[in-house]
This record gives structure tokens, C-alpha cells and sequence, in this order.
């Protein structure tokens, strides 16, 4: 196969070490497959909608042109920009926007009929307005009960996530996010502190991962939690890979809690971060991925 050009676009706006590391991680693998990466900055692409709907794209600075476009940011119009100039882009645009926002992602999943915690979703509030009616949120702790999870649809490593144990509690909490999409879950008690995390290429599972916390509910290694190798079971190898296809994502990472009759999704990660599987299990995620994008350059059925 003829040598290769990709992009991993990163956001400007978000340039730490954090989010470099994984670029650089995926463009030294990249060198084992005769593929060359550029690390591109999303402000570096600018896109123009003319009258009819078309959309154009134009680079502020310039890169060679990619054969294909791994998105490790979530700029979903960018996605679809370089999507309709008919460049393969992973994941894609879709599966982005539908993983980026937790009420879209649950109702794929929940679509799919795949088992999810019980979800309430908060009535839209407009940015700037108090809240005033809270009749509604009464209605939502009566139906779910105490403690209850609150969550902001836009967050990740497990910020804007929220453990509600009483009434006062969750007032304070929905008045101070007033204007932000919010929702509602049942608490998986069962998976308090801990979860598993399995990383699906091209719809395998191809590494996993328990964490667990023993000073906070959630379990994301960002908040905290240790690690160690996890071994799926058939139920949660089979869950984590309809998750990945419910929601039409090349890579996945499939967050499951221990629900007390088997597995239960929590959600999906369109781009997660492949250092901590690694340095968990020794498993390079980024080779997978790039095999994956291979077959589908090749084989695109």
C-alpha cells in the first residue's frame, strides 16, 4: 500500500499535554504502517456554507492534504465539512455529536434497545433565565428516588456529573446549572466507585479495563480511581460492541457499571484517551485503530 497521509485534528483552544500526548501517541504508531500524521489545530480549517447549503473548506495553515482524518476533537461541523469533500474521517460526525451530548447518546442507546439506567430529562431552561417552577424536579426525585445521578449533557472525565442525596441538594445544584441541558438517572448503587472501561476498534473489544475509587462515586481515572486489567464476560463483550454500533463509532471507549442483574451501560466515548488503557493493561490501542482505518481505505464495504 502506497504511503499514507493522515490528520489528527486536536482543538486549538484545548492544547495541553493531555490532548498532544495522545496525537503524538498516534503519530509515532502511525510510523509502523508507512503513515505520515500531521497534528492539526481545528481552527487551522475554516468552514464556509454558501446559499445552497454547500459546504467549502480552507486551510489557515497549510497541510498536505490527508488520505484520511482521525477527529480526536469534537467539532462536529468541522467532521462534517471534511465528510461532504469526501474524506474518510474517524470516528465521524454522527457518532460524535451523538456521544458528545449524554441525552442524544442515551436515546441511541436506549433506541437500540440496550440497558441503560432509568433517565429523566430535565425541562429546557434558556441561558441567563432563574429558575422559578421547580414542581418538575420534585416530580423527577419522586420518580427516581434518592440518591439520584444529575449530569450535564456537554462534560467529560467524569466532570458535570452529580450524586444527589436530598431535595435541598438537588435545587441548589439545578439552579446553579441553569441554561445547560441536564439529565437525569437512577443511582447504580451496585457500581458505586466502580465501572469497567473496553475500548471497541471496528466493533472488537480489543483491550478492558476495571477502575474503581474509594473516595468518589464515580471512577474515572481522572477523578481519581485506580485501574487494573479487566476481563469481560461474554454479556459485557456483547454489550460494549452494540453500544459502539448503536451509536456508529469506528472507536469506542464503552464505560459499563455492575448493575445487580448484569451489566448496564453508562456511556460512550467517541475519543478516548488510549495512555491509561496502556499503561493498565500494555495494550497499544492506537494499532487497532490505525489497522482499522487501513482495512477501511482499503475496503471501505
Amino acid at each position: 500500500m502506497a504511503r499514507l497521509t493522515g490528520w489528527v485534528i486536536y482543538n486549538g483552544n484545548l492544547k495541553t499535554e493531555k490532548f498532544l500526548d495522545y496525537g503524538r501517541w498516534i503519530q509515532q504508531a502511525a510510523k509502523s504502517y508507512n503513515i505520515d500524521i500531521h497534528l492539526v489545530a481545528n481552527h487551522h480549517i475554516l468552514t464556509t456554507i454558501d446559499h445552497n447549503g454547500t459546504r467549502s473548506w480552507e486551510m489557515t495553515t497549510a497541510y498536505p492534504i490527508p488520505d484520511f482524518v482521525h477527529m480526536a476533537d469534537k467539532d462536529v461541523a468541522l467532521a462534517r465539512t471534511l465528510q461532504q469533500a469526501n474524506i474518510p474521517v474517524f470516528n465521524q460526525a454522527e457518532a460524535i455529536d451523538l456521544c458528545d451530548h449524554k441525552g442524544k447518546m442515551h436515546e441511541a442507546l436506549a433506541k437500540a434497545g440496550l440497558p441503560v439506567p432509568k433517565t429523566i430529562l430535565a425541562p429546557n431552561v434558556f441561558s441567563g433565565i432563574p429558575i422559578i417552577e421547580t414542581s418538575a424536579y420534585e416530580h423527577i426525585a419522586e420518580q427516581l428516588g434518592y440518591p439520584l445521578i444529575m449530569k450535564e449533557a456537554y462534560g467529560s472525565f467524569g466532570q458535570q456529573v452529580y450524586r444527589i442525596t436530598d431535595h435541598q441538594t438537588l435545587l441548589e445544584v439545578v439552579k446553579q446549572t441553569a441554561g445547560k441541558d441536564i439529565l437525569f438517572q437512577e443511582s447504580i448503587e451496585t457500581s458505586y466507585g466502580r465501572d469497567i472501561r473496553l475500548n471497541v476498534i471496528g466493533g472488537k473489544v480489543v483491550a478492558a479495563m476495571a477502575r474503581t475509587s474509594k473516595a468518589d462515586f464515580r471512577a474515572n481515572v481522572t477523578a481519581g480511581g485506580a485501574t487494573e486489567p479487566y476481563e469481560p464476560n461474554e454479556q459485557e463483550h456483547t454489550l460494549a460492541i452494540k453500544a459502539a454500533e448503536a451509536v456508529n463509532a469506528d472507536f469506542a471507549g464503552v464505560d459499563l457499571l455492575f448493575g445487580p442483574n448484569g451489566p448496564i451501560l453508562c456511556e460512550i466515548n467517541s475519543n478516548p484517551h488510549i495512555r491509561s488503557i496502556y499503561e493498565c493493561t500494555g495494550t497499544d490501542v492506537a494499532n487497532p485503530m490505525l489497522e482499522h482505518i487501513i482495512q477501511q481505505l482499503e475496503d471501505p464495504s
